[in-house]
């Protein structure tokens, strides 16, 4: 059984109430699924003994501007066991916000303060959630669809240059 067949048939057996789309492109498997069931699905996935994708390797998320749901954030997972990774997908409006996975993966909890730095994307329940690139009184997001490429001129003041 392949990958796809695999994690398919686990996830619609163990949540048959839970509508899943589950798309292969280039060989690069990917599960979206509604944002309420992310601790959910994160912890089985980690923990059924077939699957086992133990790390968590990145959080990010995707800005899509002008969608009712703006962004999608986006899980990468690996699976030791089966050499494999997978990404799993929810959506996500800009003024709502998601429930932390670090309970599951700990290495999630500096990808979700980054996904939070830098989008705004809020994450419920989360230990820590602080900006990690930008000064705390910073007040926008760098990787936002509506952030200015060249910055907003003033908004952070940079390192005068010592002689």
């Amino acid at each position: 059984m392949d990958l796809k067949e695999l994690v398919t048939k686990k996830l619609t057996e163990k949540f048959p109430q839970i509508n899943f789309d589950i798309t292969d492109y280039k060989d690069q498997l990917a599960v979206t699924f509604d944002k309420q069931h992310i601790v959910t699905i994160s912890d089985f996935l980690k923990n059924d003994e077939d699957l086992q994708f133990k790390l968590c390797e990145d959080v990010t998320a995707v800005d899509w501007a002008r969608r009712k749901k703006r962004f999608t954030v986006v899980y990468h997972i690996f699976s030791l066991k089966l050499n494999s990774r997978i990404r799993i997908k929810v959506d996500v409006e800009e003024t709502e916000n998601i429930e932390s996975v670090s309970s599951v993966w700990k290495t999630a909890n500096w990808h979700e303060r980054e996904t939070y730095d830098m989008y705004g994307i809020t994450f419920k329940n989360h230990p820590d959630l602080r900006r990690m690139y930008m000064p705390e009184e910073f007040e926008y997001h760098p990787l936002r669809k509506d952030f200015p490429l060249m910055g907003i001129p003033g908004s952070l003041p940079l390192p005068k240059k010592e002689n």
